[in-house]
């Protein structure tokens, strides 16, 4: 009863702000046509009617809840016009606050309104900020909308990255990694095959992959196997897990109330049979693409009679609520006597946390993760996204003495079916 309470109320905020805004727009096109009017005024209540019939909907039917493709684009424009009249709201807000400032000093200082204030003793609105916050707000909605014909945009970003200990015959080494290609959201073969060949195009010695193949199960690979299994290497393909890999965000059927509580008892999430079974399916799907997933343990690469370690472990989070499968100590025993050393650890925030504070042989740390929210401006002199809110590293490349950490922006997408100003990634790293 308290969670329908609050779904109800969260509706009457939306339609308190619907009517606000509703109340400005009635006023800067006071003066237009009656045709412009009634075009406008309908038009607004009609999308906004749709949203709040939409939140209904699918508050009860299942119908959006099973079909992903069609909830989330349908999700990602209600979140998005949402947005949008918040931000318009804002400055609305701001001019209402000056309104109110304006009348109180003209009823504390009589005759002190500055002839702002009107004979009848009214405040008009300001036009700047009005127009301001309907131009913005409108933007903001358009930009997200623009941002669905970015998700195959694919981004091929080089960079060179110098270690004074890197064995000689490693130099020169090119490196491409891939990130978070959540197969789940994809839904354009294709496009997705068109960038597997910008990968091929590349030549790499070496393609490590970090993390979230899928979203919740193993089968949304199925449609997707073939295409990535066209990724072939001198050194081979190496893999780890990430946290949607191990289907912790999916309602698995066998999760009874025993199977609740006894995760309640343990203060953690545990494992049902089938959760288990889809993992060990992914596991398998990793093997049949010809990718080396690695456990929690490291393999040594071998070049011109050289040797490097690469190091791979599960997912381990330090923000929020996300897993920590990862165990570092089993994949960095024995590897002490390499000279060099790769990590693949798909959650930046393990950097900080632990890979800066008790091996700080690690050279090179390679994470996805952030998809840099796939919203955020990046220009050579302003790099910004609200994920960086909680994730101070967030994309692109970062140094700590000796020890480097590069985040990539993700290949693939989800919840949002786009991407706006950060865009998807394939990165190219050759060792100097």
């Amino acid at each position: 009863m308290r969670h329908l309470k609050g779904w109800w109320l969260i509706l009457g905020i939306i339609l308190i702000v619907d009517v606000y805004i509703f109340s400005v727009i009635t006023w800067v096109t006071n003066n237009s046509s009656t045709t412009v009017q009634v075009i406008t005024y309908t038009g607004y209540w009609v999308v906004s009617a749709a949203a709040l019939l939409f939140i209904i909907v699918f508050r009860y039917a299942k119908f959006f809840q099973k079909h992903t493709v069609f909830r989330n684009y349908l999700f990602a424009m209600l979140i998005g016009l949402i947005l949008a009249k918040l931000v318009a709201a804002l400055f609305f807000l701001t001019d209402d606050i000056r309104r109110g400032g304006i009348w109180l000093v003209s009823k504390v200082l009589a005759n002190k309104g500055g002839g702002l204030v009107a004979p009848d003793g009214s405040i008009s609105r300001s036009v700047i900020l009005s127009w301001l916050g309907i131009g913005l707000g409108s933007g903001l909605y358009a930009t997200l909308i623009y941002g669905f014909t970015n998700k195959y945009n694919y981004q091929v970003k080089h960079i060179k990255l110098a270690f004074n200990n890197l064995p000689p015959a490693f130099k020169g080494m090119k490196i491409v990694q891939l990130s978070d290609i959540h197969s789940g959201s994809l839904q354009n073969k294709e496009a997705v095959s068109e960038g597997v060949d910008m990968v091929l195009k590349e030549k790499p010695d070496l393609i490590l992959f970090t993390g979230d193949l899928v979203n919740n199960t193993a089968d949304e690979m199925n449609d997707y196997v073939e295409i990535f299994s066209r990724l072939k290497t001198p050194l081979g393909v190496y893999s780890v897990l990430g946290n949607h890999d191990y289907g912790d965000y999916y309602s698995w059927p066998d999760s009874d109330e025993k199977h609740k509580e006894a995760q309640r008892v343990a203060g953690r999430r545990l494992f049902t049979p089938m959760q288990l079974e889809n993992l060990d399916k992914l596991k398998q799907t990793h093997a049949k693409m010809g990718w080396r997933l690695l456990m929690n343990e490291h393999v040594v690469l071998n070049r011109g009679g050289q040797q490097i370690a690469l190091l791979g472990i599960e997912n381990w989070g330090a923000k929020g609520n996300f897993s920590r499968y990862g165990k570092m100590h089993e994949a960095y025993a024995g590897t002490e006597k390499y000279p060099f050393k790769i990590l693949m650890s798909h959650d930046p925030s393990h950097w900080d946390a632990e890979v800066l504070t008790k091996y700080k042989d690690i050279d090179l740390t390679l994470s996805g993760h952030t998809h840099g929210m796939q919203f955020g401006v990046e220009l050579p002199f302003l790099k910004w996204s609200p994920v960086q809110w909680m994730y101070k590293k967030w994309a692109g490349i970062y140094e700590s003495g000796k020890q480097k950490l590069y985040i990539n922006r993700g290949f693939g997408f989800i919840g949002y079916p786009g991407r706006v100003g950060v865009l998807p990634e394939i990165t190219v790293i050759e060792l100097e």
